[in-house]
């Protein structure tokens, strides 16, 4: 019987060097997912639109959020899209997860054990500050130091009071790629240590590329 459809869901971004990083990412789970269709959309600014690929699809589909916690775009466009469709699932977000912590404490400067500000996107849902949290934690106990929490929108502290609170402290992005939240976080901590996104052009991680192909493979047993 052939395997669903992966189809890859980020929430688009109009930054080039952003946008090249997420298709890196999608190549590659397809190169190791040889027989698995593969296909990529978005949920703002970029094309195909999410809703139009599915449409487009036949068969079973898993669609596997490139996004790094619940939120908006995962329970109302994702989850509200596959509603008509009893052949699709959607997968869990990527985040929270170990994973992301060897991605994330693999950018942080050697040799530092400075306390840091976990950085990120930020979202109204109730649900996203759960998985914000818990991704802290996560970070916390992989890397055995100090980690606070700043939002890039939506919540409290902002990065700028986090800043002021926690003076010591490195900012490390809790984001996929380069786009509109990489660029606030580049301002507000201009003159700080501040990691790049998780795809930050160079080799996909492995830890990325496994996480996404385990949520997609989780789900599709579960169909």
């Amino acid at each position: 019987m052939p395997r669903p459809t992966l189809l890859a869901v980020s929430h688009g971004t109009s930054d080039v060097a952003g946008a090249r990083a997420i298709a890196e990412l999608v190549e590659e789970v397809a190169a190791r997912l040889p027989d698995v269709a593969v296909r990529a959309a978005f949920v703002d600014v970029q094309e195909p639109d999410a809703v139009d690929a599915l449409a487009a699809i036949e068969g079973p589909v898993v669609v596997v959020p490139l996004l790094l916690s619940s939120g908006f775009h995962v329970h109302h466009d994702l989850h509200g899209m596959v509603e008509a469709r009893a052949d699709a699932v959607v997968a869990a977000p990527l985040g929270p997860d170990p994973r992301l912590a060897v991605a994330l404490a693999a950018r942080l400067p050697a040799a530092s054990g400075a306390p840091l500000i976990l950085a990120v996107a930020g979202s109204r849902d109730p649900r996203s500050l759960t998985d914000a949290e818990g991704m802290a934690e996560v970070l916390r106990a992989h890397l055995g130091r100090q980690v606070d929490l700043a939002y890039l929108a939506a919540r409290e502290p902002d990065l700028p009071t986090a800043l002021a609170q926690h003076p010591d402290s490195l900012v490390a992005t809790y984001l996929l790629a380069r786009g509109y939240f990489f660029d606030l976080a580049e301002r507000q901590a201009a003159g700080r240590v501040l990691t790049l996104p998780l795809l930050d052009g160079g080799p996909v991680p492995e830890a990325l590329i496994d996480l996404v192909i385990t949520r997609f493979e989780a789900a599709e047993r579960e169909r």
